[in-house]
């Protein structure tokens, strides 16, 4: 019996170890990471500020691969067709991973069931802006103004049914106003519209905005945060003139679904650690970004919410998919 008492513990004092490198196995080899966007945008920035980190710590690279195009579809098309063994991960953001889905007839991906939702680290609130020469300062007198003169409000957007777009119309229905909407190819040209007065207003990430209100070439109603930002308390929110509109853009790291839980687990408590890293943070703040440090199921619930709530959006305005 003693014989057999002493093989059982040297049984377990060995399985204990080769647990512990089981669990510690990954990654043993690069993690790529797919952008569906241009190198410098939001998404590229993000993947190559957290993923120096997660690198550093767990010992092998996070190389990015930009694959842009096709409003993010042809790279996030690309993620969700990859292995899910956790080598090959990617970033996702609202417009293409909410917007581009219901705005489209046919999309090479299913938001909710092709991926597994690692963690989102950041969101922007939305800024709702006007040139300087409209005649009104804040958000009760712009629907006054829509109401007293349909159609005559001019709202640039990036493009019919695109993010943009649908900030407006959650904007126009609250307010009961209707205005004259003016697409653009992307938000670029539309703001060197704004800007020189050949459209009224918009609402667009504040990042963007940031400079252009700070020279006095915009004039920044409100943000689109259900409450206020600590970091601008004196900028009112959209909601406190038309209650219930919450309207912020997101950015997250995603795998394809059936990916190992332990490998999400593993790169979320990884990437929250690396978002509140001073350096890291510093940058962040810089960007004016917001920083979250949840868990998958959060983010989950927040692709799933904001599907219901734009769908909503599309069913109100007739949008018809393209």
């Amino acid at each position: 019996m003693m014989r057999i008492a002493l093989s059982l513990v040297l049984f377990a004092s060995l399985a204990l170890p080769a647990a512990s490198a089981s669990a510690q196995a990954y990654p043993t080899r690069p993690v790529r990471v797919i952008i569906p966007v241009a190198p410098g945008d939001s998404c590229d920035v993000l993947a190559r500020l957290i993923g120096q980190k997660v690198s550093e710590r767990l010992g092998q690279p996070f190389a990015v691969d930009n694959r842009m195009g096709a409003g993010g579809q042809i790279g996030l098309a690309l993620l969700a067709k990859a292995p899910p063994d956790g080598y090959t991960i990617g970033c996702g953001q609202g417009g293409n991973m909410v917007i581009v889905p219901l705005a489209h007839k046919t999309v090479a991906y299913d938001s909710i069931k092709d991926f597994a939702p690692i963690q989102i680290p950041v969101t922007n609130f939305l800024g709702l802006v006007v040139h300087p020469t409209v005649p009104f300062k804040n958000v009760k007198d712009l629907v006054a103004y829509g109401r007293a003169n349909p159609g005559k409000l001019a709202f640039g957007s990036n493009g019919e049914g695109a993010f943009i777009h649908f900030s407006v119309e959650l904007l126009r229905s609250l307010g009961g106003f209707t205005y004259l909407h003016v697409p653009y190819k992307g938000v670029s040209p539309m703001l060197t519209d704004l800007l020189s007065g050949r459209v009224d207003a918009t609402i667009t990430s504040f990042i963007s905005l940031q400079a252009h209100i700070a020279a006095g070439k915009l004039r920044l109603l409100a943000i689109g945060r259900a409450t206020r930002s600590p970091k601008y308390p004196d900028f009112p929110t959209i909601a406190e003139t038309l209650p219930g509109y919450e309207n912020s853009g997101w950015f997250g790291f995603i795998a394809p679904a059936g990916t190992p839980r332990n490998i999400v687990v593993l790169l979320n408590k990884e990437m929250n650690r690396a978002v509140n890293l001073p350096d890291v943070r510093e940058k962040l703040d810089a960007y004016g970004l917001e920083v979250h440090t949840e868990s998958p199921e959060f983010f989950a619930e927040r692709i799933r919410r904001d599907m219901e709530r734009w769908g909503k959006v599309a069913r109100d305005i007739g949008l018809k998919p393209m």
